[in-house]
């Protein structure tokens, strides 16, 4: 069982949550509650996240917004969505199934492709799934603690003092309103998917996200550090990177999970396959790019000319691994993420996402909405 927060931590992350969610938390349970608007400048907007949805693009991003295209990216339209809220992450495992997350710990469900969307759990139904756990978890210590001998049961109570106190901030929380964030999700299949975010946030559901679990116990995560990214890599190992430098590992489909060493204690905000067996590229705060070719045991620095935030990544068909970040930042390594080379787009605006549609062009999305450009940085 993970060992929870110290009083300091939660004290901090409480005074945090009702100084800072409080004023707008009647907002958030709005727009999780309101359409996104339809606007013609949808692709213009901030976008935080593609996929793939069979041959179709399709872009999540601010105020609900999500989009597709089925001509890599020329033209676009946007979907019906019933949340307003700031989308983070998408993915589809197949072409028709995918999930979208975001803002108060929204999770959305598409079964056409990205067309059309309706929402399968908010924030609200994540506060009640935490505090059901949390208290599971106190009963079971105080069933262990009677069993065990009053010389050993000074750690065992100081550790159920600390999940008391974890309860009372979830409860608290949970009077705040949904506001916390969902950062990532990824799908096996059109069944079993895990969805990521702040504060420890894990889900898990095996039906299609009708219900979902909450998995967090599942991870050595005692500090509850935001998890930003999941991605499966090639062999079948799952991966889960974020604040702090954490990395952990499931080689069993998200069943467990275990905590990989780390090269690195400033965050990581994306973690990815190069398409090679057992390979994680994990990347993040100050343009930082960490290689493991043996699932996280070892790891080698990656050079790279940019001091800018990273924030996502993808393989192309021919094997070309191409990153992108803040500032307009795009790396580019046709070695196997051996070295990357580096090019700024000329506006500087922050890149959140890129989908390569052929060895030469990509498709970038970030904070001036949709870009088409090569690997050289030249538009079409």
């Amino acid at each position: 069982m993970a060992t929870p927060l110290t009083r300091k931590t939660f004290a901090a992350l409480l005074g945090l949550s009702l100084a800072v969610a409080s004023p707008w938390a009647s907002a958030v349970s709005d727009v999780l509650e309101t359409p996104a608007r339809q606007t013609s400048l949808a692709d213009d907007n901030l976008l935080t996240a593609s996929d793939r949805a069979g041959d179709r693009l399709v872009a999540v991003g601010e105020r609900g917004h999500i989009i597709y295209s089925d001509d890599q990216g020329k033209t676009w339209s946007q979907g019906e969505v019933p949340v307003a809220t700031t989308l983070t992450s998408v993915h589809f495992p197949t072409p028709q199934e995918g999930w979208a997350v975001g803002h108060g710990a929204v999770i959305l469900h598409s079964s056409d492709g990205g067309k059309s969307w309706e929402k399968q759990f908010d924030g609200s139904q994540a506060a009640d799934l935490v505090i059901a756990t949390m208290e599971d978890q106190i009963a079971e210590m105080e069933s262990r603690i009677e069993e065990t001998p009053d010389s050993e049961k000074a750690d065992l109570e100081w550790t159920l003092d600390g999940m008391i106190f974890a309860l009372e901030d979830a409860e608290a929380d949970k009077e705040t309103g949904p506001w916390k964030p969902l950062l990532d999700v990824w799908f096996a299949n059109e069944n079993t998917g895990f969805a990521v975010g702040s504060y420890g946030f894990i889900f898990r559901t095996d039906d299609g996200g009708d219900t979902w679990t909450e998995w967090s116990a599942e991870l050595p995560n005692p500090d509850r550090f935001h998890l930003n990214s999941i991605a499966e890599v090639t062999g079948g190992a799952l991966v889960i990177a974020g604040e702090a430098g954490t990395v952990f590992l499931s080689t069993d489909r998200g069943e467990s999970w275990e905590q990989v060493e780390s090269p690195y204690t400033g965050s990581f905000f994306g973690v990815m396959g190069t398409g090679d067996v057992n390979e994680i590229l994990a990347f993040g705060l100050r343009g930082n790019v960490f290689l493991s070719t043996d699932l996280g045991r070892n790891w080698t620095t990656v050079p790279n000319d940019s001091s800018n935030t990273l924030n996502n990544g993808a393989v192309a068909d021919d094997g070309r691994i191409t990153l992108v970040g803040n500032g307009g930042t795009v790396l580019v390594s046709s070695n196997n993420a051996e070295s990357f080379r580096t090019y700024y787009r000329s506006d500087r605006a922050g890149v959140m996402s890129v989908i390569p549609v052929s060895d030469e062009k990509l498709v970038l999305f970030g904070e001036s909405g949709v870009k088409q450009t090569d690997i050289n940085g030249k538009s079409p």
